[in-house]
C-alpha cells in the first residue's frame, strides 16, 4: 500500500488529498491518459458532475484491464474549464476516494478539444507486480 506524505512544516491539504505518496518497492505503475466526460454511447453530460463520473468510470475501466481499481490511484491531475466546476468535480472525487488519499492537482484551463467538455482527468496507479 502507498504511504501518504504530509509534512507538518507545510500547510495541510485544502481537500481530501495527500501532498505526496511513496510507492513501495516492487509495485508496477499504470499511467492513464486524460479522460474526457464522454461515454461509450458518445453522450456527453451537460454538467461537470456527470462528466466527472464518466471520466472516473473510464479510468476504472483502464485500471481494470491491469487488474487494478480506483483504490490503486496514487496521483490525480484534473482540469476544469471554470471555477464554477470545482464543487461538482470535488464532490464526485471525494466520494470515490478514501485514506490514504492520492496526491492531486486541480487546474482551471481555457478549454478542451471540444467545447462541450468541462473536465479532463488523468491518473497514475500503483499495484502489485
Amino acid at each position: 500500500m502507498a504511504t501518504p506524505l504530509s509534512p507538518h512544516q507545510i500547510h495541510p491539504p485544502f481537500a481530501p488529498y495527500s501532498h505526496g505518496i511513496v510507492v513501495p518497492p516492487g509495485q508496477r505503475l499504470v499511467f492513464c491518459s486524460g479522460q474526457l466526460g464522454i461515454g461509450a454511447d458518445k453522450i456527453v453530460p451537460p454538467d461537470c458532475a456527470g462528466q466527472t463520473r464518466i471520466c472516473f468510470d473510464n479510468i476504472a475501466a483502464i485500471l481494470g484491464e491491469a487488474g487494478m481499481t480506483l483504490a490503486n490511484i496514487i496521483r490525480i491531475n484534473a482540469y476544469v474549464t471554470g471555477r464554477e466546476h470545482l464543487p461538482d468535480y470535488m464532490g464526485v472525487r471525494n466520494v470515490l476516494f478514501a485514506e490514504p488519499y492520492p496526491a492531486s492537482t486541480l487546474m482551471i484551463v481555457s478549454g478542451f478539444a471540444r467545447p462541450e467538455f468541462v473536465v479532463e482527468i488523468e491518473a497514475i496507479a500503483a499495484g502489485p507486480a
